[in-house]
């Protein structure tokens, strides 16, 4: 797995989104355990901190160290940098695992090899991630415009992944369930421009151009925008299974 969100760790911290309650409430009851939780590429600690109130313990494993500079120190999480596909916990360690809007990136057979070993028999592995969102009849084909066309030649190739649903990817479990959840949040333009700023394709235009392409867009964007809030809407999508 490639850092490709160092860089931007700050940003990211403040302008990722956050989940809503109705995918740890979909989540939670499918776990029969309590004890332990890995929250794998944790990034900021987002899903950690959400995890930590319902988990005697949580590890939490990113590959970036700026990335967990960001997560907020609780006492029951334990922060670390670890590959996913190689981690230092026993066989048999936990009762869930959690991939959030990351399970793209990783290598999959070597994850989902380390995530049945490290699960206990019983224990869940849930993915889940969300697509581009959606704004007004205005701003959807400007947003498009920039991700298929400006960005388009600076995605990484697993992201068709994410417009896939993880569909092709492994997961070779029992009791597999789906989600889809449209979530909805009240934006100003800045944030939504901030936003985009943490894409991957971004930094790395910006790393070889020099400028960040959402500078150009800004104008246009904040003028369509207008001075109020808009409701942006986030495809969440996500899956669960069970380890025999």
């Amino acid at each position: 797995m490639l850092d490709r969100f160092s860089a931007q760790a700050k940003l990211y911290a403040h302008y990722r989104i956050s989940y809503p309650p109705e995918l740890y409430a979909w989540l939670l009851p499918r776990v029969p355990g309590r004890a332990r939780a890995w929250d794998c590429a944790t990034g900021n600690g987002q899903v950690a901190a959400a995890l930590a109130g319902h988990f005697g313990r949580v590890a939490a494993t990113d590959i970036s160290a700026a990335q967990l500079a960001e997560a907020p120190a609780l006492p029951n999480v334990d922060y670390q940098i670890s590959p996913a596909e190689s981690t230092p916990f026993s066989d048999a360690s936990f009762d869930l695992i959690t991939v959030a809007q990351a399970v793209h990136w990783l290598e999959p057979e070597a994850f989902i090899e380390e995530a049945r070993r490290v699960l206990r028999p019983g224990g869940v592995l849930a993915e889940w991630g969300y697509d581009l969102p959606t704004i007004s009849t205005e701003l959807d084909p400007l947003l498009r415009k920039f991700n298929d066309d400006t960005m388009g030649p600076y995605w990484d190739a697993h992201r068709h992944h994410i417009h896939e649903r993880y569909a092709r990817l492994l997961f070779p479990f029992a009791q597999v369930e789906t989600l889809e959840l449209a979530y909805e949040r009240q934006l100003s333009a800045e944030w939504f421009l901030n936003y985009l700023r943490t894409w991957s394709s971004v930094v790395k235009y910006q790393q070889q151009h020099g400028h960040n392409p959402v500078d150009a867009l800004a104008p246009e964007l904040t003028r369509l925008w207008g001075p109020v809030e808009q409701t942006i809407t986030f495809p969440i999508f996500g899956r669960l299974g069970v380890r025999e």
